[in-house]
């Protein structure tokens, strides 16, 4: 693969899918930003890439938990410009679950918004991506060798997806490559999962001894898609050291 193709990155509106498509729309690649509620953000980002770059990016809205709609997400992408050369499956639920209080819907949202969103993504992008020889790239945790206490859904959502890549990077070999990044200790959710205390803890964890960023996490899928054309099925772990250092 080259830096000037076609990516799709789910999830690009906003944090760690955003800087994942600036990263590779710096790089000279034409970008697919997906959105499913963010409208506005995906816009914005869509809008500034097409300033510094004229054709080179649109906004598709997809709501992932349906296979339809992962089909038709990658139909979109691949029609853009007539291929598809790379996918990036960063789309994600994330919220705690503590057991005993665990519903179906939670388990729906948490593994449709990560698994299912990534499979059946993955399984229509397989076509345009044999033919371009293409490569994809999931987003999953590094939690999930080391759990998070209260994210048992998350985790086991998660783990599928590092099951998922093993498996698919056998299956699609040798014209797609299938990898996968494991990030930790990024810039904390907004949503207000951590409590103060728990972000302290966590980030006095940390080897490198700073928070990682969408930034590094969008160097290393970069990595992963340009980088070296002799690695597949891996899984890089993008987390300062912390998940080396016990509990």
């Amino acid at each position: 693969m080259d830096p000037n193709s076609v990516v799709l990155v789910t999830g690009a509106a906003r944090r760690i899918g955003a800087d994942v498509a600036r990263h590779l729309h710096a790089l000279g690649c034409s970008v697919v930003v997906h959105y499913r509620r963010s409208a506005g953000d995906a816009n914005r980002l869509v809008d500034a890439l097409n300033a510094a770059r004229a054709g080179s990016a649109i906004a598709v809205e997809a709501d992932l938990s349906q296979m339809r709609e992962c089909a038709r997400l990658v139909a979109a992408a691949t029609g853009w410009k007539g291929r598809l050369d790379a996918l990036v499956n960063n789309a994600s639920s994330f919220y705690r679950t503590p057991v005993g209080a665990i519903d179906e819907r939670q388990w729906s949202e948490l593994v449709d918004g990560n698994l299912k969103a990534t499979l059946f993504t993955s399984q229509a992008a397989v076509p345009p991506l044999r033919e371009s020889g293409g490569a994809i790239v999931n987003v999953c945790d590094v939690h999930t060798e080391r759990p998070l206490p209260q994210f048992s859904v998350y985790t086991a959502a998660k783990a599928g997806v590092v099951a998922l890549t093993r498996a698919l990077a056998l299956e699609l070999a040798p014209r797609v490559r299938v990898n996968a990044i494991a990030p930790g200790s990024l810039d904390w959710p907004e949503t207000g999962v951590f409590s103060e205390a728990e972000r302290r803890a966590g980030e006095a964890a940390i080897p490198l001894g700073r928070l990682g960023t969408g930034e590094d996490v969008a160097r290393a899928v970069a990595f992963l898609l340009f980088g070296n054309d002799y690695v597949t099925g891996h899984v890089l772990a993008v987390d300062g050291g912390a998940s080396l250092v016990s509990r």
